[in-house]
């Protein structure tokens, strides 16, 4: 009994020691903190938290059923929670008009992505598109700038000999072909090269008449065997015949009286059409041969009557021909033929080109190209693959960095190009600088105006 006693009372005093401590200890925690409390008036008590962690909190002090003090929660202990993000709706991770109200996978099983209320953008239509998207749908921008625009005006033609440069050689007396050198149509001559040795009963008599005429003025003493008048009038027939200056001048030193006399060409070029063969009569004026000098050429091409405005004189054209298609032969706008051909709705033009390599050939068909101004210096271009045109509705997107893009209503002034390549729009409505997308616009123009179609049914 004594031993029971004993510890009963070891055990009553070990309890009440123990309650002792932990009512000192909390007394001390509690004028810890109202200490702190009275040097931080930031240091506010919100409320009082259960002890033993339970969901059960006090706006006063109080105990719990054990006895336990609760505890203070203070103010600057309390971390800020993160703020939930509301979700508007999820879209077609590809830019697809398609939206569910639920998470879903698109045909490839491509997660939709969620549309925070909170990331929508500021401004109407505005679209924001993280770095790894812009990377899938190969987003591309340039900056607009000024140029002046110019567009290409095609045609087609034939080459045709340039008809100054064409000459007709015949004869103003009877005769004979006695001798002939240029025997073969295509065959090139030079000027002053013979064609073919003239006679001519007729021109023989005048030359005689003309060298016995200045031997009898030479001569005082000579009786007078012509007329008076008679060399002049030989002389006549001889320059009407076009016979050369050197043969007139050799008859009236006291040369021979020539049998033959040669015909020369006039010019250089290349024998068209040749009428004449070895001992052949004929009359006179009869067309004996024809020659062109090809060193010029024309291109006759059509050119339609809605290009016409545009065309000028003096411009520069860019010829190709199917046979040197590596090669690129430069003329010039010579000409604007003054009537049009009523059944094809076209105007001929004339185009001059050098030929002096002898690569371009009558009959030849080409393609010309006129490169034509379309807009004034100084205009604001952009790539025509950055125009979204729906017929009513002209916009670009204006990329203003870190994924956002705004679409901005365009006007377009003219259509064409700054140098043969990718195709140009001159517009107003931006400035020179900004930068506006060419590649994947239509899928962000899509995003854009889903977005703000949502926004203007939240707004109802």
């Amino acid at each position: 009994m004594k031993i029971s006693s004993v510890l009963l009372l070891v055990t009553g005093v070990l309890v009440g020691g123990a309650a002792s401590y932990a009512w000192l200890a909390h007394q001390a925690v509690a004028v810890s903190a109202t200490s702190t409390a009275k040097k931080s008036p930031e240091h506010k008590i919100l409320y009082y938290r259960n002890p033993m962690g339970q969901p059960d909190t006090s706006p006063v002090p109080k105990k719990d059923s054990m006895g336990m003090d609760y505890i203070p929660v203070y103010a600057d202990e309390v971390k800020a929670k993160p703020k939930e993000r509301t979700i508007l709706y999820y879209r077609n991770p590809m830019g697809q008009p398609d939206t569910s109200p639920v998470p879903k996978k698109d045909s490839m099983g491509m997660d939709y992505i969620p549309v925070y209320a909170d990331a929508a953008p500021v401004e109407k239509g505005a679209v924001t598109i993280d770095a790894s998207r812009r990377q899938n749908l190969g987003v591309t921008s340039v900056a607009v700038k000024t140029a002046k625009l110019t567009r290409a005006i095609k045609a087609v033609g034939v080459f045709a000999v340039d008809e100054r440069r064409q000459y007709t050689i015949t004869s103003k007396l009877d005769g004979w072909v006695d001798k002939l050198y240029v025997n073969s149509t295509g065959q090139s001559v030079k000027a002053g090269q013979p064609l073919f040795e003239l006679y001519s009963p007729e021109l023989i008599v005048a030359q005689q008449e003309y060298r016995i005429a200045r031997q009898n003025k030479l001569d005082p003493a000579a009786p007078q065997r012509s007329p008076a008048g008679l060399g002049n009038a030989a002389l006549t027939r001889l320059r009407y015949w076009d016979i050369p200056e050197s043969a007139i001048r050799r008859l009236a030193e006291g040369g021979d009286v020539k049998r033959t006399l040669p015909i020369d060409a006039p010019i250089t070029g290349v024998v068209l059409t040749k009428n004449i063969t070895q001992g052949m009569k004929f009359s006179a004026g009869e067309a004996l041969y024809q020659i062109a000098d090809l060193s010029t050429i024309w291109l006759l091409a059509d050119v339609f009557e809605q290009d016409l405005a545009a065309v000028q004189e003096g411009q520069t054209v860019q010829v190709k021909v199917n046979a040197y298609p590596a090669e690129t032969f430069t003329g010039k706008l010579a000409f604007i033929y003054p009537t049009m051909n009523t059944q094809t709705r076209t105007v001929q033009i004339r185009v001059e080109l050098n030929n002096s390599q002898g690569k371009l050939k009558p009959g030849m068909y080409a393609e010309a190209q006129l490169q034509v101004p379309v807009s004034a210096d100084g205009q604001l271009v952009i790539p025509e693959s950055a125009l979204i045109d729906s017929g009513s509705r002209q916009v670009v997107l204006i990329d203003e960095g870190q994924g956002k893009y705004v679409p901005r209503k365009v006007q377009v002034l003219a259509r064409g190009e700054i140098q043969q390549g990718e195709r140009q729009i001159a517009v107003s409505g931006v400035k020179a600088g900004e930068k506006v997308v060419t590649q994947a616009n239509f899928l962000i123009d899509s995003e854009s105006n889903l977005q703000a179609a949502f926004s203007s049914m939240g707004g109802q």
